[in-house]
């Protein structure tokens, strides 16, 4: 595509500052609880209170879902089979999509990891793991045999969580070298360039 094949394009102030709050503080509670969850008991207290920000955060996305700029509500970045398999289609040109918010593949991404970590945090509530020092706060609400699950399904949801993670990297990477687009800056400064003509705009 050259030059005079680029859409219109516009500087638009697109992630609002709660948001981009939310990110980067979900990104340091998420690696600090993975790292402290794979060193043992001696540092499980603090992997416990890792998990309750997570937690913490995961209520402020899910309120600002609803309550946030267009941008950031769900209803934003709902997408159908059709619009989600048309952007696959253009995906692997070699130009920027402009994407005013989550693009399709974004968004699958973004449900996805609030999925995964939900799980993460309401298993870890009700772990009660007999190499840990700390138990869930709920743990004596279920059996001991149902709160031994909890702590594997934990376990094993911590593996599921690092994937996703890495595919999220994964992505990032692709856009910034393939695409020559940058996702990180917008998610810092808010802003980020955006086609004119776009029917989400």
């Amino acid at each position: 595509m050259t030059s005079t094949d680029q859409p219109p394009t516009e500087l638009r102030r697109l992630w609002d500052l709660p948001l981009r709050l939310f990110h980067w503080a979900l990104v340091v509670c998420v690696i600090t609880g993975f790292l402290l969850g794979k060193f043992g008991p001696n540092v499980m207290t603090l992997h416990f209170y890792a998990g309750y920000c997570v937690a913490g955060l995961l209520v402020f996305r899910i309120f600002w879902g609803f309550a946030g700029s267009r941008p950031a509500r769900f209803g934003h970045f709902l997408f159908g089979p059709k619009k989600t398999l048309g952007y696959v289609a253009d995906m692997f040109k070699r130009n920027p999509s402009y994407w005013p918010g989550h693009n399709p593949i974004g968004a699958l991404s973004v449900f996805a990891l609030l999925g995964v970590l939900l799980a993460q945090v309401g298993t870890g509530l009700f772990i009660d793991a007999d190499d840990f020092i700390n138990t869930g706060p709920f743990a004596s609400w279920v059996s001991y045999e149902t709160a031994r699950e909890a702590a594997s399904l934990h376990y094993r949801l911590s593996y599921a969580l690092l994937a996703l993670v890495v595919l999220h990297l994964g992505a990032i990477l692709f856009y910034r070298f393939w695409k020559r687009e940058n996702l990180v800056k917008p998610m810092v400064t808010g802003w980020k360039e955006v086609r004119k003509d776009h029917p989400d705009v």
